[in-house]
């Protein structure tokens, strides 16, 4: 099984950020599952990879090639791969993982965690989605998007397509325990 993890190229102001994101990873290693990133070393990024080399994990980095100076590439991966743009990195990370857990993480976090999650809404795949809440770093997302729900721009069986936990080791229970949830993915305009 492989996770990919979406996170910071920063570390954040609370040094609990850097500390779940090297514990993840090493977390990942022990239970034996592979981490597909975007394969910098800087921020929180580097800090999930460092955590799972170090454990003897498998660690799979896919960065556009734009960016290695940027994000400046992770010397101790298993594999790194560079791709020409960010849809190729994308792409590429979500073929090579099983689930999808989001760290904290700015908008290009979030922007890989809601494309994803939307796949999973329109049936494109049935891989499961996470938010690790780490500090409730989380909350405010979780409180709008239950307003999504509460305006009927969202179904709540799609809202309850997101998983979220606060502890690593319950999130990775539940990932590891996914079923699929039976509904229809295809319901109309309402949800784009």
């Amino acid at each position: 099984m492989r996770i990919c993890v979406f996170l910071g190229s920063s570390i954040g102001v609370s040094p609990a950020y850097g500390a779940a994101a090297r514990n993840f990873g090493a977390l990942l290693a022990r239970r034996g599952i592979g981490v597909v990133y975007g394969g910098g070393s800087i921020g929180l990024m580097g800090l999930v990879a460092d955590g799972a080399s170090k454990a003897g994990g498998e660690v799979i980095g896919v960065i556009p090639d734009a960016l290695r100076a940027r994000e400046q590439d992770h010397t101790g991966l298993t594999e790194l791969h560079v791709v020409a743009n960010m849809h190729e990195r994308k792409a590429m990370m979500a073929e090579m993982s099983d689930a999808f857990v989001a760290l904290p993480g700015g908008i290009g976090t979030f922007e890989e965690l809601f494309e994803v999650w939307t796949w999973s809404q329109l049936g494109y795949h049935e891989k499961p989605c996470a938010l690790l809440n780490v500090n409730g770093f989380y909350d405010a997302m979780r409180a709008f998007i239950d307003h999504v729900v509460a305006e009927g721009f969202l179904r709540a069986d799609h809202r309850d397509m997101l998983m979220v936990h606060e502890d690593p080791e319950e999130l990775l229970d539940a990932l590891t325990g996914y079923v699929p949830p039976v509904v229809p993915h295809w319901v109309g305009r309402q949800d784009l």
